[in-house]
């Protein structure tokens, strides 16, 4: 049973889908420590109308009551703090998803790069060899950009793309998003009854 997940967003379009999978797993119990770039927080502001406050403690209220649900679940870090769980592998959290990623983020982290806690974060998963899950959204996509996915898949790491599937014939942006947020969900363990099933 997954009881933990760091979910981090950065500036990629698609704040829809970090959002709903903080939602989600919400529904289902899971402790959150959450993490968001600068970037993130500018994406969020221009595409679902929601300005984060600066202090963490805030930002997580500030969620559940967006997102009604639990704040007691929610962990919000400042990306400077190194003094907290999600910075070492001692701590022992096992999941951590980047929902959505950014092809910058991307690239830091298959280089190795810990300029700051969520990509430190994302580095203890993968030296761990702990499950870290990348959501990026970018169109088209270069060569660079492939050969970086390339190598994090390489190190074990998950990469789903946000390109969400027709065959269950959506109706609105919110069932495209669940599409893409149940590939997710799966790729953790959480067994969701809301998944949209190929054949079912």
């Amino acid at each position: 049973m997954v009881k933990q997940v760091v979910v981090a967003m950065t500036g990629a379009s698609g704040a829809a889908y970090g959002l709903r999978l903080i939602q989600r797993l919400a529904a289902r119990g899971v402790r959150q420590h959450l993490l968001f770039s600068d970037a993130a927080r500018v994406v969020l502001k221009q595409e679902v109308d929601l300005t984060l406050p600066d202090s963490p403690q805030d930002i997580s209220q500030a969620l559940a009551s967006t997102l009604n649900i639990e704040a007691e679940l929610l962990q919000s870090y400042d990306l400077k703090d190194w003094f907290s769980p999600v910075a070492s592998g001692s701590a022992g959290i096992r999941h951590m998803v980047v929902i959505p990623c950014s092809m910058g983020s991307m690239a830091r982290i298959a280089g190795g790069i810990s300029d700051n806690l969520l990509e430190r974060a994302a580095d203890v998963m993968i030296k761990e060899k702990r499950q870290l899950i990348l959501v990026p959204r970018e169109t088209p996509l270069s060569s660079i950009h492939l050969e970086h996915m390339l190598k994090l898949a390489n190190a074990g790491v998950d990469i789903i793309p946000a390109m969400p599937g027709f065959y269950h014939r959506p109706q609105s942006v919110a069932e495209l998003v669940d599409f893409v947020v149940d590939r997710v969900m799966d790729h953790l363990g959480i067994n969701d009854e809301e998944a949209k099933r190929w054949g079912a």
